[in-house]
């Protein structure tokens, strides 16, 4: 009779908890709805938010308008251009071609390219930005997405090289950021490959996920399914937006926002996927996985090793991505941002999780507002 009373009280007592925990996940989903739906408000631009582990969608979110003239809400399909996000993709091509044996980290950049710089840059250090490449900044370099097949990125990269055609540093002497090494990556890749750079990440970073071209891709495959991307009216980048962006672009004002038109980036390999959080979070969810379809373990290592300078100085950057902490927790992350949209996706694999966040506004501060959202989540 004592172990019957035992087990119904264990049996209870265990039911008091899974209860417990079940109202607390609730709850804090519901806080995190909110904290988003603050963010994001229903009658202007939209957010987009998910957590993954290895396998599954933890939580996922979405608020806002994805277009404000017709009031369209944002859904979780939507797809939102990731501008400099693109970057840990292109590091991961890299990274593939070197398990191949096709590329050497350490190689010269000009032995696959050419290129105004100093001769003795590497591959790495294009990847860890301590090339000493200029970085100007490439709110120009875009085209219309609706306007016509006559864009040529290679002249277009020329130009860019012509107009910057002196480094600021040495190479591995100082970390600096810089979108054309990037941009150069991507045409390495093509050398190498004898492939366009979107058409070698299609095949062996989206098609092995089975990610389809409508959840991400480097062009819009269905207005429809695209959010539009908007500027603040009363906002200082749009009181500058005559200096650092091209008229064409400029849409209609919508209410307190202005539209941007679609634009795809002129360089690819720096900026130019086009997709949604949960496009993005299955690309994270391979990197946390026992065995990625991506890369090899040493590669991935690779993407969360810490880089140095010449003089062995650390640097908050791998050959991928940037570093950060949360509440004592290492994280690695790339944020993107551009004429209408702003995004970071971030993974923090000593706890098995990865974030994305991705809004259709130009102006939002991305590392401030995903770390106070994944606090709910993350756990040391």
């Amino acid at each position: 009779m004592k172990q019957l009373l035992m087990i119904l009280t264990m049996t209870v007592s265990f039911s008091s908890v899974s209860q417990a925990d079940s109202y607390d996940e609730m709850s804090r989903h519901e806080q995190v709805a909110k904290l988003i739906e603050k963010l994001a408000p229903s009658d202007g631009p939209g957010i987009q938010y998910i957590v993954v582990d290895k396998s599954n969608v933890v939580f996922e979110y979405s608020s806002g308008l994805s277009n404000i003239k017709i009031r369209t809400p944002l859904r979780l399909k939507h797809t939102m251009p990731a501008f400099s996000m693109t970057k840990t993709i292109t590091a991961i091509a890299i990274l593939q071609l070197a398990e191949k044996q096709m590329i050497e980290l350490d190689d010269r950049v000009d032995r696959y390219i050419k290129h105004p710089y100093n001769p003795k840059i590497t591959i790495r250090q294009l990847l860890n930005h301590t090339s000493g490449i200029p970085n100007p900044i490439p709110l120009k370099w875009v085209h219309l997405a609706n306007g016509g097949d006559n864009f040529n990125e290679d002249a277009a990269l020329d130009h860019v090289l012509r107009d910057n055609p002196k480094s600021d540093n040495a190479p591995g002497d100082n970390y600096a950021y810089s979108n054309i090494g990037y941009w150069l990556l991507g045409k390495v890749i093509e050398t190498i490959t004898k492939q366009e750079y979107q058409a070698y990440v299609k095949q062996n970073i989206f098609q092995p996920l089975k990610l389809e071209p409508a959840e991400i891709d480097f062009k819009i495959n269905d207005p429809a399914n695209h959010a539009k991307g908007y500027l603040a009216k009363y906002s200082f980048t749009n009181l500058i937006k005559r200096l650092v962006t091209n008229r064409e672009v400029w849409g209609e004002y919508e209410g307190s926002w202005l539209h941007i038109k679609d634009v795809y980036l002129n360089g690819p390999a720096f900026g130019g996927a086009i997709g949604s959080t949960k496009a993005f979070s299955r690309i994270l969810q391979d990197l946390l996985s026992d065995k990625s379809l991506l890369l090899g373990k040493s590669a991935i290592q690779l993407l969360y090793t810490q880089e140095k300078t010449n003089s062995d100085k650390l640097i908050p950057m791998t050959l991928g991505w940037h570093i950060g902490e949360l509440n004592g927790l290492r994280y690695f992350y790339k944020e993107g941002g551009g004429a209408g949209f702003h995004g970071e996706m971030r993974i923090y694999p000593s706890v098995g999780l990865a974030t994305v966040i991705m809004t259709n506004r130009t102006s939002f501060d991305s590392r401030k507002e995903l770390s106070r959202i994944d606090t709910n989540f993350i756990r040391q």
